[in-house]
Order: C-alpha cells, then structure tokens, then sequence
C-alpha cells in the first residue's frame, strides 16, 4: 500500500490518494499520512489497516495513476539526511578531500566507523519539490551531482511511517574544499526532490532490501546508470533516526534521507536541462529535471 498525493483534475486541489497492489488510486478522507497515522493511533490500528478499513466503501478514480497529476507525497517541515553510511559514500567523500590522492586517513574514514552517525539539516518545505518539478543547480559550482537516497517519512515522535525516495543534490567541489563548507554544498533553492510515493512502513517485508537505480539522461540519452540494494547500508534506520532524536524537536512529516550507495563517476558532474531519474522497486521513480537558477527564478 502507497500513498500518494496528486492534483484533482475538477476541484484544482491537492488530494491524498492510497495505491494498491492493483495500482488502484483512491481518494482518502484525510489532508496527509500524518493525519492518517494519527487516527490510526487514536484507534489502536495500523495505518495501513486504517486504509483498508477505508478502500471497500470507495470507488476508485477514473484517472489510471501514471495519468496523475502527481505531487511531493509529503510536505515535509524539514529534510534531515546522513553521510557516509555506506562504503562508497566514503570512497567518494575521501577523493574529494585528498584530491583525488587517497593517501591518507580522513574523517569521513572516521565517522563511518564512529558510534555517532552524520546527520545533517539538508532543507525545508520552501526549499523541496516533488516529482516532475524542476531541480536547481548551484551557480558557485562545477562539480554537482545527484544523491539518491532512501527516505524515511517520521512521525513527531520519530517512529517511520513509511518509505520515500530523495535526492540530495550535492557540489562534490564545494564539500571537498573544506568540511565546514557543507551547508553550502547541500543547501540551497531547489536543491531537493522527494516522491513520487509513499511506501507504507506496514507493507515492507524487509527494508533493508530496497532495490535502487539512478540514471542520468542528456538530451534525450543515457549518460549514467548505477544500482545499489539498501543491504549495503552500514547503520540501522533505528540507528539513524535515534540520534536525530537526540535533544532535538522531530516535526510530524519530517523525512530522513539515508544516505547514498549510487556515485557517477569523478569526472561526471550535472548539466543544465539534465534530467535525473531515481528509481526504487515498490515505490516508484522520482523523475526531475535540473537546470541553472537564473532561468527560473520566478519559478
């Protein structure tokens, strides 16, 4: 079971959708999963059995769901995301700060082996789009590239409702300048995408077996392609949200991206009109295009 959010072709709002097996769209009686899981809550049910409570007495829309206008599944208050939590992350972290050399020890040798993960802010509502939306690039940069991710949809008490897919664009050169630079290198307008689905967290066997493809597409071909499988992920999500737990103020709708396995090559970096396609076996494929700033700045 997924839960969308798409546009209503009659009313022009903005509706909650629940998707089947059958990728039958129906329309729930609720403003977001956070309203749903609350209920829930209060009734002493799952989520997802809370929808399929619901689903028997509705009809489905007419609409098939790749006809959808589809939006960000969520609107997130805040976007968390972690760093260096799998191998490659690390390999790719350490060219970037030695460069190129890797000859030596660095800290991102460091935090992956450390009890304390990396967690860092990466955006907020304002800041993230969903799917078919356009993705900024930074203008300071030369080296940029895609990080998809898997990502948890928290509660306000941080128990994970359900699976996502994001992409946290990141400038490889401004991180591998200084560390301290990192804001810099992870934030900025329409620096993240999140979507196209929710996968409830009641209806996934194991996820720590979510299958995950990037490609990159230039002009219509294929400049890029690499998979990864969430069984490569060296922390646990428990792990991971109980330090954004700590001392902190979890938002209802809050998602945690868990970091990347999927690196383009060092000599890759994104151009204008580039179009990023990620996607996740049973949850879908988070489609953006990314371009420079100073063509949609009124965007």
């Amino acid at each position: 079971m997924k839960i969308i959010r798409f546009k209503d072709k009659e009313s022009k709002k903005i509706v909650l959708g629940a998707v089947t097996e059958e990728e039958k769209v129906y329309v729930l009686p609720y403003e977001s999963i956070v309203d749903v899981a609350d209920k829930a809550k209060e009734r002493k049910m799952t989520t997802k059995e809370l929808i399929e409570e619901f689903v028997p007495h509705l009809l489905p829309v007419k609409e098939s769901l790749s006809e959808l206008d589809v939006v960000i599944p969520v609107d997130a208050p805040e976007v968390w995301a972690s760093g260096v939590t799998y191998f490659k992350s690390k390999e790719a972290r350490n060219y970037e700060a030695t460069d190129g050399k890797m000859d030596a020890t660095t800290f991102y040798d460091k935090v992956y082996d450390a009890e304390r993960p990396e967690i860092f802010f990466k955006s907020t509502r304002e800041r993230t789009i969903g799917p078919n939306q356009i993705l900024h690039l930074r203008s300071d940069s030369n080296w940029q590239v895609p990080e998809p991710e898997l990502g948890l949809v928290l509660d306000g008490d941080g128990n994970i409702l359900g699976y996502t897919i994001g992409n946290d664009m990141s400038c490889r050169d401004i991180e591998g300048e200084n560390p301290l630079y990192l804001p810099q290198a992870k934030i900025w307008s329409r620096s993240c995408s999140v979507g196209p689905a929710i996968l409830l967290a009641e209806a996934v066997e194991d996820p720590y077996n979510f299958n995950m493809t990037c490609r990159i597409y230039r002009n219509e071909e294929l400049v890029f392609e690499g998979s990864a499988n969430t069984n490569q992920l060296k922390r646990r999500y428990e792990e991971l949200v109980e330090y954004l737990r700590k001392d902190n103020i979890i938002f209802p709708g809050t998602v945690l991206l868990t970091g990347t396995c999927i690196v383009p090559p060092n000599d890759f970096t994104l151009h204008d009109g580039d179009r990023v396609d990620i996607e996740v076996e049973g949850i879908g494929t988070l489609s953006n295009t990314v371009t420079h700033q100073k063509s949609h700045i009124t965007n």
